[in-house]
C-alpha cells in the first residue's frame, strides 16, 4: 500500500492537478477513478467527507476540496517554492486558473442559446487572451525560464499544463502566439517523471 488514495471521477477535471503533483514527485498512489453515472451507488461514496470527489486519504485520513488537496500535496512534496514569496506567486497562478475555469464553465453550460453564443465569443475574443497574456507575462517576470518561480517545477506549472491541454484540445492553435507558455509546456512534458506518468495517462475526458 502507497498510503495515499486519491478518489476521482474517471475524467482529468479537478483531480488532475493532484495527480500531476504525485507525478512530478515520484510519489505511488492508489488512482481510484470512479465512471460518473456510477458515483451516487458507489461504495467510495459513503467514504467520501463531503459527499464529493476528489477526496484523498493520506496516511489512514480522509480529506477533500480539490484545491485543498493539490496545494496540500504540492506542499508536503516539495513543489510549492522556496519561499513565502514564491508560494504568494504560486497563489496567484492557481486563482488566475480557477477564475479562468469559471469563465469557461459559465460559457459551456449556459442554457440560452443566444447567451451561450455571446459568452463563447467573449471567452474566444476576451477572456483567453486576457489569461494567456497574464501567463506569459508572470512567465517572463521569471527570467523567461519556463517556469513561474525558481528552476523547477511546481504546482503552479502543473496547473497551467493541465488547463492549456484542455484548450488545446478544443483549439491546437491556441498557443501559437504564446511563446512563454510554449516553453512551459516543453518543461512540464519534458520532466522526466511527469513524462512516464503522461506516457501512461489513460486517455479520458477533461
Amino acid at each position: 500500500m502507497s498510503g495515499i488514495k486519491l478518489v476521482y471521477f474517471d475524467i482529468r477535471g479537478r483531480g488532475e492537478p493532484s495527480r500531476l503533483v504525485l507525478a512530478a514527485a515520484g510519489q505511488q498512489w492508489d488512482d481510484v477513478r470512479i465512471p460518473r453515472d456510477q458515483w451516487s451507488s458507489s461504495s467510495e461514496k459513503a467514504n467520501s467527507p463531503y459527499g464529493q470527489v476528489p477526496y484523498l486519504v493520506y496516511k489512514g485520513k480522509t480529506y477533500g476540496q480539490s484545491n485543498a488537496i493539490a496545494n496540500f500535496l504540492a506542499r508536503e512534496f516539495g513543489l510549492y517554492g522556496k519561499s513565502n514569496l514564491e508560494a504568494l506567486r504560486i497563489d496567484e497562478v492557481e486563482g488566475l486558473v480557477g477564475d479562468l475555469i469559471q469563465t469557461m464553465v459559465k460559457a459551456r453550460f449556459e442554457q440560452d442559446e443566444a447567451k451561450k453564443a455571446e459568452l463563447e465569443k467573449k471567452l474566444a475574443t476576451e477572456d483567453l487572451p486576457k489569461f494567456l497574456g497574464l501567463f506569459e507575462k508572470l512567465l517572463k517576470d521569471n527570467g523567461s525560464k519556463g517556469f513561474f518561480v525558481g528552476n523547477s517545477v511546481t504546482l503552479a506549472d502543473l496547473d497551467v499544463f493541465n488547463i492549456t491541454d484542455t484548450l488545446l484540445k478544443v483549439n491546437a492553435d491556441i498557443l501559437a502566439s504564446c511563446p512563454e507558455l510554449q516553453k512551459l509546456r516543453s518543461k512540464v512534458a519534458d520532466h522526466p517523471k511527469v513524462k512516464t506518468y503522461l506516457a501512461s495517462r489513460k486517455d479520458s475526458d477533461f
